[in-house]
């Protein structure tokens, strides 16, 4: 297990390989003479030639491995440069190998706002311990009194910028039809300013995302802000047509064109002439559709089914898939040409679990919409979130994105009594994730992407789950379940392998 420590370099780290005797070690060097730490990840935002120095003295009395991030801030307490600075060095120093690391972050090197983003991070994204060092009480670890949350980053963790102000004659006007995209990450920001950006023109739109993201929504409030507002949006689920029928329904057929064809039918362009088709699942379309709609983007109109002539259409296509369509395009499933004519204007809605920020806002939005669809029904109460049920919502990865917390904050509001939603109800409204392929943990195949330590992580924590489920969160009781000496013992092993409490 590597042991990391990362902190930002200070003024009294710098000053101390020449006024040790005014300063001290510094609390860098003073916490690799007390702590073990494989490697020291260093961000730096003073010149490299001061850097340099210290680094070099500070390798003279340590055999830890030392690594410089030079960063660039634009002021010292710009939260939102430091969070971003923070968190690409998190990254670079994990390495892909979260599981074998353990982290710890300085809080007394640099300016209080580089402390108080490194407490968000160790409570939230990157587990840490969190330590402090001074003169007087030598290196400790800093007692955080309470679990902090990227529910709670504060505005100023936005950009400070304004990029998403009216500032810039560039920007296109503000769009309400997009209001309903609740966010405050920056990735999500970035994502509606683009859509805001491309829904004024007719060019088509290519949405990517996982199962749940809310390509839809996204591709309505496109629609509603685009000059074919005043036409209707016409959404089709391409992989929930039988592919027999594939193009009868987007084409439409003649009369007589094949058995039971009683009578000529528009298909979903025809029907959508003047707005917007939104083509959902496009990766799902069998070859020969595939090879029709790229004759309808290309040429602009369709021939039906048993037809000879074609009908003019003028139709904005917006299409969105849970696949990677260049991976099909590799595989041979998508057609590489017809890619390229839909994929004019991509927009990639990230997954939740990469939102930072848009979690406790989401919860509270989707709460709100649950207590009001079911004011209507006999006993109805308004519920609200305890404060155990909201830390454990925010911790959970949401694999299933924003459809799972919307599913699971109706179960929870169902499971619950009182007018308070406890912990204990959220566990029981959370969805277990099916192991990968349905294996068995015994009968896993060797080699290949096999991982020892990912399995053993799988056992531990199905059973952690299921104990601290089954004793209603009591440790005590949870510790004797799983064969553990002390609800002390559970906790550490509730901490490694990342199941909440």
């Amino acid at each position: 297990m590597r042991r990391i420590l990362v902190a930002w370099v200070g003024r009294t780290d710098l000053r101390a390989p020449t006024e040790t005797d005014v300063v001290g070690l510094g609390p860098i060097a003073q916490a690799l003479d007390a702590r073990d730490f494989d490697e020291l990840w260093l961000l730096a935002d003073y010149p490299k030639s001061e850097v340099a120095a210290y680094v070099k003295w500070l390798q003279t009395r340590s055999p830890t491995r030392v690594e410089v991030l030079p960063e660039n801030l634009s002021g010292p307490t710009e939260f939102g440069e430091i969070y971003e600075a923070a968190v690409r060095g998190v990254d670079k120093a994990l390495g892909g190998q979260p599981r074998e690391t353990e982290l710890a972050f300085h809080l007394s090197p640099g300016t209080p706002a580089m402390a108080a983003v490194w407490i968000l991070l160790g409570k939230t994204r990157f587990p840490a311990e969190l330590i402090e060092s001074s003169r007087e009480h030598g290196v400790r670890t800093a007692a955080v009194p309470f679990d902090l949350s990227v529910d709670f980053l504060p505005d100023l963790l936005r950009e400070q910028d304004g990029r998403l102000s009216q500032s810039s004659a560039a920007e296109p006007p503000e769009a309400p039809e997009f209001s309903d995209i609740i966010h405050r990450s920056r990735c999500m920001a970035r994502l509606v300013q683009r859509a805001r950006r491309v829904a004024v023109r007719s060019v088509p739109v290519l949405i990517e995302g996982e199962s749940g993201t809310g390509k839809e929504m996204l591709a309505r409030a496109i629609h509603r802000s685009s000059p074919r507002r005043e036409c209707e949006i016409i959404a089709v689920n391409c992989g929930a047509i039988p592919h027999e029928l594939i193009e009868s329904e987007l084409f439409g057929h003649e009369k007589g064109a094949f058995t039971d064809a009683k009578q000529a039918r528009k298909g979903f362009f025809e029907a959508a002439h003047g707005g917007t088709l939104f083509l959902d699942e496009v990766g799902e379309l069998p070859a020969t559709a595939q090879v029709k709609l790229l004759r309808v983007v290309q040429e602009g109109e369709v021939v039906r089914v048993g037809a000879t002539k074609p009908t003019k259409v003028d139709v904005r296509i917006v299409a969105a898939t849970n696949r990677t369509l260049t991976e099909e395009i590799s595989a041979g499933r998508f057609r590489e040409d017809l890619f390229y004519r839909l994929a004019v204007a991509v927009l990639k809605i990230p997954p939740l679990r990469d939102r930072a920020g848009d979690v406790g806002l989401l919860i509270d939005h989707l709460l709100a919409a649950a207590n009001q669809e079911a004011a209507k029904e006999p006993g109805f109460e308004q519920k609200k979130l305890s404060a155990g049920a909201r830390n454990l919502l925010l911790s959970h990865p949401w694999p299933g994105n924003v459809r799972e917390l919307q599913n699971t904050l109706r179960r929870a509001l169902i499971w619950s009594d009182g007018a308070k939603i406890s912990a204990e109800d959220v566990r029981e409204a959370l969805l277990p994730t099916a192991p990968a392929n349905g294996q068995d943990v015994l009968g896993r195949a060797l080699g290949g992407a096999f991982s020892l330590p990912d399995t053993i992580k799988d056992v531990a924590r199905h059973y952690l789950k299921r104990a601290m489920d089954e004793a209603a969160g009591n440790k005590t009781r949870a510790a004797e379940l799983v064969g553990l000496s002390s609800y002390q013992t559970l906790t550490n092993w509730l901490s490694k392998y990342e199941v909440a409490e």
